[in-house]
């Protein structure tokens, strides 16, 4: 069979930017031609007078590999057989002016090992997935109807062994796999997988997006990585960066010479706050580019979903520009139309072969319609990031809990809009970097209280409304705020307050399952009732979460201060009896231990608004979780009492 040649068709379905799997075009492919085994190279290089392949299998002389320009548009191809998975490889680049580039193929599917720039070929098949059960509950399962708490992680520095080296793919199966299963989450959120060349941009600033990074070993092992999760019943998010890409000389920077996957004008294309490049979302092929990756990472590794980073930077043109680097677009605005369009095709495409993905926009903007679909206006994402939430709740608990009550309103003006997006609340690497401290050092107070507030911080914002995320190391309550070249603070576990809130949170995660009422509803206004917003003077806040079952109905009390209110009185929806759930003071989690053991009956006195209520212990700096497990239907009950009867 003669494969060695791109089809006409798929050419001209690239380059009107149409063709979703372009990675089955481009890149190197191991397959046959005329009967030889070989692989098969492309490239699209519009500007080049020449392209050669240059690798292991020639000594690294382009002169022997000269690839053959098949598209008007450039894209160049070629077949050399006997080239074997594993080989290195680059493109030789031979540019109008007669310089030569030695570039890494922008769809290599692995790359050389850091510090080494050459891409390396690779057979994805040939790995046998076993996750079909997995696969099958996802399409059956609504994702705003069920539980999303997830484990953000970098893994290079999870944990690392004892004389520094990284952890593999197949050993974090082992380790980590089991950790966020065992700890209650339902899914991973993985930084930048995509092969980058320096530790510390913790891979948002990639050459190889097509390339699972080789510092944890191969492409196959990988999958199983994945394989692993999903039949632990955890699902896989990628952090993805198509708003920015690095200027190494071996990645996309003057691909052929010329700008080729950044804008020619030197004004769009510069990201000067991240020394970094903006993709030109005009070029059609570029869009190809992004969304066949986008649809690769599923494919190819069975991606569950993207948080895609740094929206806001693609939304305007200026993003991060001192003002006298403003650019305007054509209608004098400072947004980026072609931006926004890939956007909605990336969200309208990736949804139209996996409609259950899950495409998270990590927006900071107040851009309106964010996780709308396409048709109806918006930009298509089906989740955002609560930016406005994190950073309000952090403001407002790094305020001394003595004059909280003068900053109420960060609590509650969530509530405003908690329904405006489907949102993810975040507590993210972002929050624990660059001097900002760790989320312990945040919190105001002596020993004792810092714990208690994170935890107070913690049951807060898992009854609050949206799904969860929270960074790896906020789970044991880490002192230092995440080092990028070293493992976690894990000897921090040999401490009893780190022990603790270790068991606070797996124990507040498996909570969160188990009650339909903090997901059920999480994007209805028909979830959630304020109980009492307004008692700024205690820093106290009080609401309930519902599902579709009123019996799974809970009332959630959180005290933002240290003083304990032995009475606390509070409006109930529902006469009868209740207790209590869940309590961040217990003394197992290092609390106090101010609980409210046995059955709590309801008062028929008025309050909050509502006709029944109940006093209640309220332990100092705690989240204090209710649950009804006796409704009493009132208006029948004074029935009977009118007819001479008492309840039994």
């Amino acid at each position: 069979m003669n494969t060695a040649i791109p089809g006409p068709e798929d050419l001209y379905l690239f380059h009107e930017g149409n063709l979703h799997r372009s990675y089955k075009l481009l890149g190197a492919h191991v397959t046959q031609w005329d009967g030889t085994v070989g692989v098969r190279f492309a490239v699209w290089a519009p500007h080049a007078s020449e392209v050669r392949v240059v690798g292991d299998f020639n000594e690294w002389d382009g002169t022997r590999h000269p690839m053959h320009k098949v598209s008007t548009w450039g894209v160049w191809s070629t077949f050399i057989a006997g080239v074997r998975p594993g080989e290195y490889y680059k493109y030789e680049i031979l540019t109008p002016d007669g310089t030569l580039l030695y570039k890494a193929d922008p769809y290599a599917f692995w790359s050389e090992l850091k510090p080494g720039t050459a891409s390396r070929v690779f057979d994805l098949g040939d790995f046998n997935w076993s996750d079909q059960a997995w696969q099958d509950r996802k399409q059956s399962a609504s994702v705003y109807e069920s539980p999303l708490n997830i484990y953000e992680v970098h893994l290079g520095t999870w944990k690392k062994k004892p004389d520094g080296a990284y952890y593999t793919y197949r050993e974090l199966a082992d380790e980590l796999v089991p950790y966020v299963k065992d700890m209650g989450y339902t899914h991973l959120e993985l930084m930048p997988l995509a092969e980058h060349p320096y530790d510390r941009s913790w891979g948002y600033q990639a050459t190889g997006y097509y390339s699972v990074t080789s510092r944890f070993g191969t492409p196959h092992e990988f999958m199983y990585f994945v394989d692993c999760c999903h039949n632990a019943g955890l699902g896989v998010i990628m952090d993805w960066v198509p708003g920015h890409f690095v200027k190494d000389e071996h990645g996309l920077r003057q691909f052929d010479g010329r700008p080729l996957f950044e804008y020619n004008d030197p004004g769009l294309a510069e990201k000067p706050e991240w020394g970094t490049l903006t993709f030109d979302f005009s070029k059609r092929e570029v869009v190809n580019f992004l969304i066949s990756n986008a649809l690769f990472w599923m494919d190819a590794y069975h991606i569950d979903g993207l948080r895609v980073d740094a929206v806001a930077s693609l939304l305007y043109l200026n993003f991060g520009k001192p003002r006298d680097q403003w650019v305007k677009n054509a209608h004098g605005g400072d947004e980026n139309p072609d931006a926004i369009e890939f956007l909605k095709k990336l969200n309208h495409t990736v949804f139209s072969y996996y409609p259950n993905a899950l495409m998270m926009a990590e927006d900071s903007t107040a851009w309106p319609l964010v996780t709308a679909p396409v048709h109806e206006g918006g930009l298509g994402f089906n989740y955002k990031w609560n930016m406005g939430w994190m950073n309000d709740m952090l403001k407002y608990m790094e305020t001394d809990s003595y004059f909280r009550g003068g900053s109420h309103r960060l609590l509650t003006f969530s509530f405003m809009y908690a329904f405006s997006e489907n949102y993810v609340l975040p507590l993210s690497h972002d929050e624990v970097v660059h001097g900002k401290k760790s989320l312990l050092n945040k919190m105001p107070g002596d020993y004792w209280q810092k714990f208690a507030n994170l935890r107070a911080l913690y049951g807060y914002m898992m009854s609050h409304p949206g799904k969860k995320l929270l960074f790896m190391g906020g789970e044991f309550g880490q002192f230092d705020e995440w080092k990028d070249l070293e493992d976690l603070d894990w000897e921090m576990l040999a401490y009893d307050s780190h022990r603790s809130m270790h068991r606070y949170v797996r124990d507040l995660n498996h909570l969160y399952l188990r009650e339909p009422a903090l997901w059920e509803l999480d994007h209805s206004p028909d979830g959630f009732a304020w109980i009492d917003p307004n008692d700024a003077a205690q820093s106290v806040t009080t609401f309930m979460r519902k599902s579709r079952k009123p019996e799974d109905a809970l009332v959630i009390v959180t005290n933002f201060t240290p003083v304990y209110h032995a009475k606390y009185r509070i409006g109930v929806p529902f006469a009868g009896e209740y207790v209590e759930q869940f309590n961040s003071d217990a003394g197992e989690y290092g609390g106090s231990g101010k609980l409210n053991p046995g059955r709590l009956k309801t008062e028929a006195l008025a309050w909050h608004g509502h006709p029944d209520s109940l006093h209640v212990a309220l332990p100092p700096l705690a989240t204090v979780i209710f649950k009804p497990i006796k409704i009493v239907n009132r208006k029948a009950t004074n029935a009977k009492r009118g007819r001479g009867q008492t309840d039994a």
